[in-house]
């Protein structure tokens, strides 16, 4: 399991999804950061110190989907080196090869994961 201060960024507009997600990265020895909208979690990323080790994103959110959120993360030297995986209810073959080419890391389906995959998938790439 990670070290105590793994800190896991997720953003997620899903209210029940976000508790069971922050719950199980609790569970697994992780700190998670909560946001509900890309905007929110671009605020916390202004304002924390240190950064998170790992980016969670849903692609489809209010306000600003993970695109938009992937350009406000290139334009910062800082962000840009956060790992990011997108974890979404669909995924185009285009809109999956445009979140790669931003520099995202794992692409997954919600579908096709247990929550504890995922987590695992996670903590591999931090």
């Amino acid at each position: 399991m990670p070290p105590k201060n793994t800190t896991i960024m997720v953003v997620e507009d899903e209210k029940l999804l976000r508790q069971a997600i922050v719950k199980k990265l609790k569970i697994a020895g992780m700190n998670p950061i909560s946001c509900t909208t890309a905007t929110q979690a671009l605020d916390y990323l202004e304002n924390i110190d240190p950064l998170p080790n790992v980016i969670w994103l849903d692609y489809y959110l209010d306000g600003m989907d993970g695109l938009g959120f992937m350009n406000k993360l290139k334009e910062n030297k800082n962000w840009k080196k956060i790992p990011v995986v997108v974890v979404s209810n669909s995924a185009s073959p285009k809109k999956v090869h445009n979140m790669l080419a931003l520099g995202v890391k794992k692409y997954l389906l919600k579908a096709q994961y247990r929550l504890d995959e995922i987590i695992k998938i996670i903590h591999d790439i931090e």
